[in-house]
């Protein structure tokens, strides 16, 4: 153990042996001690050292040492794991800043990064630092974070970067001096476990917040990943939160603003909603100071009409419909049919590419295969420019270096569950990569923001093949480009639509939540950020994905989805008297239970209620694509009372007669809906 007087200048509470399994969260060398500072000598004697930031069992700690007391690589595991206990490649800054001379220089064996990452201990000349007989120098020190009181920072623009820690006990640790790049990255890496706040008497000094510590480590819970305080995260890139799992709200919100007396102390929902409003300022929802906004009055919509589906698309069905030259005959009948019953597997890999703007509907066989050939080369061209990028050039080009970061943390962790996925050095896994990156080519404005790849992985699966699948995503990312856009416009739109579209449907409901502090429906972020990917199975979202795909029946039927969703929980919700906390932790727990077959029969109903509704308002027709020049579905003569018509095909109403599935999930052989004989291809 150390002695008194070495207590007095560090603060060592608990030796660990580093050789025991834990997780190294943060490392970075070039971290020196100027151990004659503030004496008269003519230069400080510089010990330079291994700063690392350690995560063993409940405990966080931080450990430095000289580079005498780094220890051998094999004993340092570098891996985490995420949700779906796929091990992770946790990436050190020292490697996200420069890639050394080990970096295979084939991009594909950069999937060995599944297995354990090692620390390599460097020689360095200078240094005097003094070593105990027990083999520890007496520099060394390390800390708890629950020991942690402040944190001073240098003058911006004042030589090196470094840090001062300051324990509870007020012991000051020796300076740590960044020699080899800044400080922050060690900052962010802490606030992941503690709330720092600026001292108001000096903006130098970081306090450490411990009231609301378990605030951040709530939410922090909420998600798979976390990387930095909530707070500053949600301001920063709601996105990265979303996919984190932004609706996954536990128990622990409220009790985090809690004392020792649950039921004196804790704090009304309203300031939690605030805090959500306060964190995401870009999607904060005015309806009064929004553009077209409609008061909505309750109107009587009338009872839901019974909706069935068919069997799914055949092989047969599809070749029927199509010429000999390989054209589509009849376009609103097939997208009608693939509304109504989707289609079956072995048909995606080709309908696929015409539902999503691959292949125009009325080309030819041999036209299409022209354009694949144009597109291959095109493709190609593109991959070939990051695959060219040398690890110089690279080093210069900071968003190239951000965007390969971030694509290969996602990839590694994107439907691993999935067989066509799983396992280590996957092919899979690699197209992933690859597709992704070239995105970047193709779209470099944008680039790659977290969440695309959920979007990629099912086109990938569908497709098994590169070229097809990137030439897809690309058609599909055209659709949901303002979802991922920095101002987040396209997400703000959607929740206020879907806003309208709730309180028209049920304005008690939406009252309910509203008094909740849960009308701004964050809760179905995820729902609209990445179309549902994380609220189905696998194989139900490729159901639910080509039916939107059709466009059918009206215009944002993925908001009619969300309607559906929260319909048939508002019975649960309003029954149990759910208040914000415990609406948002249901939400969440619907993922993977919802039965998509009576969801996509419900929300079809909730359209056909909505288009037969006499008096429906302007925002709403503006919403689902209501013109006053079409026909609605269910007049004859082509205008109803009130006027207001849709600009669907008529043809979506009809269906050929084959089994069927009601709402209720059962199938039905006999029940059919009416047949016209002039939308059947002859």
């Amino acid at each position: 153990m150390s002695t008194a007087g070495e207590r007095n200048n560090f603060k060592i509470l608990v030796f660990i042996s580093l050789s025991t399994l834990l997780q190294v969260i943060y490392e970075q060398e070039g971290v020196f001690i100027h151990s004659s500072c503030g004496k008269n000598d003519d230069q400080d004697s510089l010990i330079s050292g291994v700063l690392r930031v350690i995560e063993k069992e409940n405990e966080v700690i931080v450990d430095w040492r000289p580079l005498a007391d780094t220890l051998d690589a094999s004993n340092i595991l570098c891996a985490g794991k995420d949700s779906s206990s796929v091990v992770e490649w946790t990436q050190t800054p020292k490697e996200k800043c420069s890639r050394g001379a080990d970096r295979p220089i084939s991009y594909e064996a950069e999937w060995d990064m599944v297995t354990t990452v090692s620390f390599k201990k460097k020689p360095h000349s200078n240094g005097d630092a003094t070593t105990h007989a027990n083999g520890e120098s007496k520099w060394s020190f390390l800390f708890s974070l629950t020991d942690l009181k402040s944190i001073k920072r240098n003058k911006e623009g004042m030589g090196w970067s470094y840090l001062v820690f300051c324990l509870k006990d007020d012991v000051k640790l020796p300076a740590l001096h960044f020699h080899h790049g800044d400080s922050k990255l060690l900052i962010k890496c802490l606030e992941k476990h503690v709330v720092l706040n600026e001292s108001p008497q000096d903006k130098r000094i970081l306090l450490v917040n411990s009231q609301n510590k378990s605030l951040s480590q709530s939410f922090e819970n909420l998600f798979d990943e976390s990387s930095y305080g909530l707070l500053q995260k949600l301001k920063k890139d709601p996105y990265t939160v979303t996919m984190g799992r932004f609706s996954k709200v536990t128990n622990y919100i409220f009790d985090s603003f809690r004392l020792s007396d649950p039921s004196s102390q804790r704090r009304p929902p309203s300031e939690m909603a605030d805090f959500l409003n306060d964190a995401i300022p870009g999607l904060k929802i005015n309806q009064q100071e929004e553009p077209g906004f409609e008061v909505i009055t309750r109107i009587d919509l009338g009872k839901q009409p019974e909706v069935s589906r068919r069997e799914p698309v055949s092989a047969e069905e599809w070749a029927k419909n199509m010429d000999s030259e390989g054209r589509i005959l009849n376009v609103d009948y097939i997208k009608q049919l693939i509304f109504k019953g989707g289609l079956c597997h072995t048909l995606r890999k080709e309908a696929w590419k015409f539902l999503l703007g691959y292949f125009p509907w009325n080309s030819t066989k041999e036209e299409r295969a022209s354009l694949q050939k144009r597109k291959t080369d095109e493709y190609f061209r593109m991959k070939l420019q990051w695959k060219s990028v040398s690890e110089e050039q690279e080093k210069r080009n900071s968003r190239l270096r951000d965007y390969r970061s971030l694509i290969e943390k996602d990839v590694n962790r994107t439907d691993r569950t999935n067989k066509f996925y799983e396992g280590e050095d996957n092919p899979g896994l690699i197209l992933l990569h690859d597709i992704l990156m070239t995105y970047c080519m193709y779209d470099f404005d944008l680039g790659y923001v977290q969440g695309m790849s959920d979007l990629l992985s099912p086109l990938l699966y569908v497709m098994e093949n590169e070229v097809d699948a990137f030439w897809c995503f690309v058609s599909y990312m055209d659709q949901m480009h303002q979802n991922f856009e920095e101002q987040m416009q396209g997400m703000k739109t959607q929740l206020i639509q879907l806003s309208t579209l709730l309180r028209l449907l049920d304005s008690g409901f939406c009252s309910y939540l509203e008094s909740q502090d849960s009308g701004y429906l964050y809760f179905c972020f995820r729902w609209l950020l990445i179309r549902f990917k994380r609220e189905f199975s696998f194989q139900d979202i490729l159901r639910l994905w080509e039916v939107m795909w059709t466009e059918l029946p009206c215009q944002n039927f993925h908001l009619l989805l969300c309607c559906a969703i929260l319909e048939s929980e508002k019975q649960q919700i309003m029954d149990k008297h759910y208040g914000f906390n415990e609406i948002l932790k249901h939400i969440n727990e619907l993922s993977m239970k919802i039965d998509v077959e009576y969801i996509l029969c419900k929300a079809e109903a909730i359209s056909m209620q909505m288009m037969n509704c006499k008096e429906l308002p302007q925002a709403v027709s503006e919403i689902l694509g209501i013109e006053s020049s079409s026909v609605t579905p269910d007049s004859d003569t082509g205008e109803d009372e009130s006027g207001a018509v849709l600009s669907c095909p008529t043809s979506l109403y009809q269906s050929v007669s084959t089994p069927v599935i009601a709402a209720n999930g059962t199938r039905d052989s006999t029940q059919q809906m009416s047949e016209t004989q002039s939308s059947t291809p002859a």
